[in-house]
């Protein structure tokens, strides 16, 4: 008889992963479908931002290793010249300060403005690009600090369908609360599946763009010495 009752648990404790969903509570199927959504949109930024700022870093380094072998470190803009990374995008902030100057700076103090609307230019192209590089990482951090606590409410939900069942069947045998055990132990793991790699990405991430703000600070740096110096070059001339 004990081989019997235990067959019949055994037999009752058989159930694949789509069963289990399709005879899930509604409410544990929305959470499912929440943590889903929320893991699938967490990659595909995950994915995008992974490669976005690969390029981002690359362009830059490029850009930098040809301003200071001189390639491209002339304040006179042409055609077409910048605006494809964000060390560029910096630098033709300064540049077009230079330009509209009209090259020749006729006074000490003029020279010391046009530096100091520089630097508020490339200051403000910096706040730009570190915007620009940041975008989708507060999705990670909603995914990352949201997710568990929907997988916990899942669980709860599900533990409490448990009991519900236990009160109902006046029975406490493992095929009374299989069901809901296990949809409340699957909201849990699809929560954590869901938050840890965005917290992951996102720390890395948020890395990464500190990196690159650190990177276009110190360019912009090295660009207004060597405008201040072109614009002292012009009053002496």
């Amino acid at each position: 008889m004990e081989n019997d009752a235990i067959g019949t648990i055994d037999r009752s404790a058989e159930f694949s992963l789509f069963s289990l969903l399709g005879e899930a509570d509604i409410v544990v199927k929305i959470v499912l479908l929440i943590l889903l959504i929320s893991s699938v949109w967490s990659w595909v930024v995950i994915g995008e931002k992974f490669f976005s700022l690969s390029a981002l870093k690359k362009a830059s380094r490029d850009f930098e290793d040809a301003f200071w072998s001189g390639r491209a470190g002339e304040f006179d803009l042409r055609p077409g010249q910048g605006g494809k990374d964000p060390a560029s995008r910096v630098f033709v902030s300064a540049a077009r300060e230079w330009q509209d100057a009209g090259k020749n700076v006729p006074t000490p103090s003029e020279a010391s403005a046009l530096v100091n609307r520089a630097e508020r230019s490339m200051r403000a192209a910096v706040d730009r690009e570190v915007s620009r590089a940041s975008n989708g990482l507060s999705i990670l951090a909603s995914i990352g600090s949201a997710s568990p606590f929907i997988g916990l409410f899942g669980t709860v939900w599900g533990i409490m369908n448990a009991f519900l069942n236990i009160a109902e069947a006046q029975d406490t045998s493992l095929g009374t609360v299989a069901g809901p055990i296990a949809e409340a132990l699957f909201a849990t793991g699809l929560g954590l599946v869901a938050a840890i790699p965005a917290v992951i990405f996102y720390n890395k991430f948020t890395s990464d763009v500190t990196k690159l703000a650190d990177q276009l600070d110190t360019f912009s740096q090295d660009v207004l010495v060597r405008l201040s110096r072109r614009a002292s070059d012009a009053t002496r001339d």
